[in-house]
């Protein structure tokens, strides 16, 4: 082939069109996902064209057919004539080989796209346009090659392999509970209940501001990245990084960041924050804190991370009502579609990915009452596309000083409801927060027994807390 010749196997093209004409069983099972742009030689794409029409319409693929279809469109001349196509089921090598004449039908077809998504790469950059415009039309321009190629097609159970794969991870779950875990988060009884979090599930973390929404998507982030060495990607609409990185040394040093701000802190607070920042500097935890970020931008940007490091273990967007559509038909008045809009796209990253991705979400007004699924605010597509939706419960953060003296509230309790659990049970998990670190941890840390997770069914304890204003002007958590 001349090297000035895009890639292309005229032969492949004529054998495939051979073995299609040729065998009834060949046009069930290829012809349907064939493409035009699959072949190079315009008569081959004219042939096919035709051959897509005669079985839409439930005939049999066949010369005669063949040619009437083209001769009605008036393209048989085109074709080649009655001839060409009695040469093709004339010279065909095997008809048992036509899987490999397609594969290399797609091989040529890909690297055609690709040169011709390398000429438009090149034309964009040639023109000096804003690099992230750049960077964004190039991945896309790729990305698409890609997804054309990674489509599946619909398949029966037949052949056991799903089936045999299902059982399988049956198995290995009941010899070890902890084969098929998910990124650990680090609180024992939420990863009990959830198998830790499991890729490509989008995992939403919903509250009023100041619960310690954050707080808690970040303790999760320390445990993934810290303790178990994976790899994280934080995207932070609200806060800039360096306050992102302050809550996580403090947290992991388990040193008052209220004392690292006031100039209180000891010898011992010193060696912590050393030892920590040293383990902060070889963790693979990556921060973004662009202000108005959009899922396209994030997953261009996962998908760097995930191809550079070779591994992504969990994405956190804080938080989801900051977040823009891609369309800039979105305005003001539609704010409800653009979050169901972002909230799709969020669940689409997280399979493509295949990483458990952690939205945060404000919660609206509540008057003294749990907070439910239909709080969510601004859209109810985000408990639609979430696979679990978690609320934080904190009693103490609107009580009055007489109720924390008198006992009634404990300073610190915190509840986790899970409100939602696709593949599982809802529940409820108490913890502790501790204000000064910026950290939520289980009971028993504390000494305190631990209490086990309550199931959906039971009643929920009332809301103690007086209700704060509502987000117009929301604090950080």
């Amino acid at each position: 082939m001349p090297n000035h010749q895009m890639p292309h196997n005229t032969d492949a093209e004529a054998a495939l069109l051979g073995c299609i004409i040729n065998d009834g069983d060949v046009q069930t099972d290829i012809l349907e996902g064939l493409r035009e742009e699959d072949f190079y030689s315009e008569k081959h794409r004219i042939i096919l064209r035709a051959m897509k029409a005669i079985f839409a319409a439930r005939m049999p693929v066949d010369v005669v057919t063949l040619a009437d279809r083209l001769e009605h469109d008036g393209n048989l001349d085109s074709a080649g004539g009655v001839s060409y196509l009695t040469d093709l089921t004339q010279l065909l090598p095997s008809s048992a080989n036509y899987r490999q004449y397609a594969e290399i039908l797609r091989r040529d077809s890909v690297n055609r796209e690709l040169i011709r998504v390398g000429k438009s790469i090149i034309e964009t950059g040639m023109k000096g346009e804003d690099e992230g415009a750049a960077l964004s039309h190039a991945e896309k321009l790729v990305y698409d090659v890609s997804r054309q190629e990674n489509g599946s097609n619909l398949s029966g159970l037949g052949d056991g392999e799903v089936i045999s794969s299902v059982i399988e991870k049956f198995e290995a779950i009941q010899s070890d509970p902890n084969a098929m875990r998910g990124v650990e988060t680090g609180f024992k009884h939420l990863d009990r209940i959830t198998n830790g979090l499991q890729r490509s599930d989008l995992i939403v973390i919903a509250a009023r501001p100041g619960m310690g929404k954050t707080s808690l998507a970040m303790n999760i982030v320390e445990h993934a990245c810290l303790k178990k060495n994976g790899t994280a990607a934080v995207f932070s609409l609200e806060m800039p990084r360096i306050q992102i990185v302050q809550r996580l040394l403090c947290s992991y040093a388990e040193v008052s960041m209220e004392k690292a701000l006031s100039g209180k802190l000891v010898q011992r607070d010193w060696k912590n924050l050393m030892v920590a920042s040293e383990k902060m500097r070889k963790s693979k935890i990556f921060i973004d804190d662009s202000s108005r970020i959009t899922p396209a931008e994030i997953l261009s940007k996962c998908r760097r991370l995930k191809s550079a490091e070779g591994a992504l273990d969990l994405v956190m967007i804080d938080y989801i009502q900051l977040m823009g559509g891609d369309k800039k038909s979105f305005d003001a008045e539609n704010r409800t579609q653009e979050v169901a809009y972002i909230t799709k796209n969020l669940k689409i990253m997280a399979k493509e990915l295949d990483v458990p991705v952690i939205a945060l979400s404000q919660l609206r007004r509540i008057q003294t009452k749990e907070a439910q699924l239909s709080d969510l605010r601004e859209s109810g597509a985000i408990e639609q596309d979430a696979d679990i939706v978690m609320f934080i419960n904190r009693p103490d953060v609107g009580a009055t000083p007489e109720e924390l003296q008198k006992g009634n509230i404990v300073k610190g309790a915190a509840e986790l409801v899970i409100a939602k659990h696709r593949n599982g049970p809802p529940g409820r998990i108490q913890l502790r927060f501790l204000g000064e670190s910026t950290k939520f941890i289980d009971v028993d840390e504390q000494g305190a027994p631990q209490e086990e997770p309550r199931y959906s069914g039971e009643e929920p304890p009332p809301y103690e807390g007086e209700v704060p204003p509502d987000e117009g002007g929301v604090p950080f958590d």
